[in-house]
């Protein structure tokens, strides 16, 4: 039993790196750059959601659109302001320089702002836990909500995407970006709306990561962050199936490698799993191979 909700804990916590790896995979996978930042956007949705519940005594559910508003619109200033200028002359790594320079200013900026102790969070799930076989495995529901949105974000978002225009200028953006300008797309527009996406995800990932581990500081998404990134690329970088995947598989392996071997040693069996499949598979599970025309 006590596997059984190892595995429905690692699952929980891999959801929540999945809903973040969205952010990266989507941003990569149109605007071809890595997007650094993205989960200090995290740690900003989770102080909105925790501005709102304590200063304005509000329903937490009320919280939760409050915080992907904000952060939604936080991620268009960031492409517009950090990112845009230097898309068509900066080299790759300037564009990364200046995600990193971004990340930074937001924790510092936090950390003026709420100080630098952490702040007790509120979870936003107002259901009660689960308990099956006469009580012998508990199931939180903030593990239930997180698991559910995970799956309603990732159909959501691929419906979104295969089904809509707007959804069919992002994926002819990822293609190739002059030709899509030649055939009437707006390629700023698109490419701030996947920020705008992304950024709104990152929101209800800080909310959930937040409502199970009740603790918030401006460093809070600096580590699921990165971890988010490797699940994006232990799943395929660009693979929107592939973020879910490598989100929850990472989840998993953390979880068991705390149980089983060793809670300090966790994070470093998570990246050398990563190393091993990179090894095996350079693409991730399911990225796919870009052949480029010279």
């Amino acid at each position: 039993m006590s596997l059984l909700s190892y595995l429905i804990n690692g699952i929980s916590l891999g959801s929540v790196y999945a809903i973040i790896a969205l952010g990266y995979t989507m941003v990569y996978g149109i605007a071809r750059m890595l997007n650094f930042a993205h989960g200090d956007v995290i740690m900003v949705g989770g102080y909105a959601a925790l501005t709102v519940m304590l200063n304005y005594s509000a329903n937490p559910l009320v919280a939760v659109p409050v915080a992907i508003v904000v952060c939604t619109v936080l991620g268009i200033v960031i492409e517009r302001i950090a990112y845009r200028p230097l898309r068509a002359a900066a080299s790759p790594l300037a564009v990364l320089i200046t995600a990193i320079g971004v990340s930074y200013l937001l924790q510092n900026v936090v950390l003026l702002i709420f100080g630098p102790n952490p702040k007790s969070f509120q979870s936003v799930v107002p259901f009660p836990d689960l308990k099956l076989a006469d009580g012998a495995l508990n199931i939180s529901a903030e593990t239930i909500v997180t698991i559910v949105s995970c799956i309603v974000i990732m159909i959501a978002l691929t419906t979104f995407i295969n089904k809509t225009k707007a959804g069919q200028a992002m994926l002819a953006v990822s293609e190739d970006k002059g030709a899509a300008q030649l055939m009437g797309i707006n390629v700023n527009g698109t490419i701030a709306l996947t920020f705008a996406i992304g950024s709104g995800l990152a929101a209800v990932a800080g909310v959930l990561l937040c409502s199970s581990y009740p603790s918030l500081s401006p460093y809070t998404g600096s580590m699921p962050g990165i971890k988010a990134f490797v699940a994006a690329v232990f799943g395929g970088i660009g693979s929107i199936p592939g973020a879910m995947i490598g989100g929850i598989v990472l989840g998993v392996i953390e979880i068991l490698s705390k149980a089983y071997i060793s809670s300090q040693l966790a994070d470093a069996i998570v990246f050398a799993v990563l190393i091993v499949v990179l090894l095996v598979k350079p693409t991730g599970l399911l990225g796919r191979k870009i052949q480029e025309k010279v």
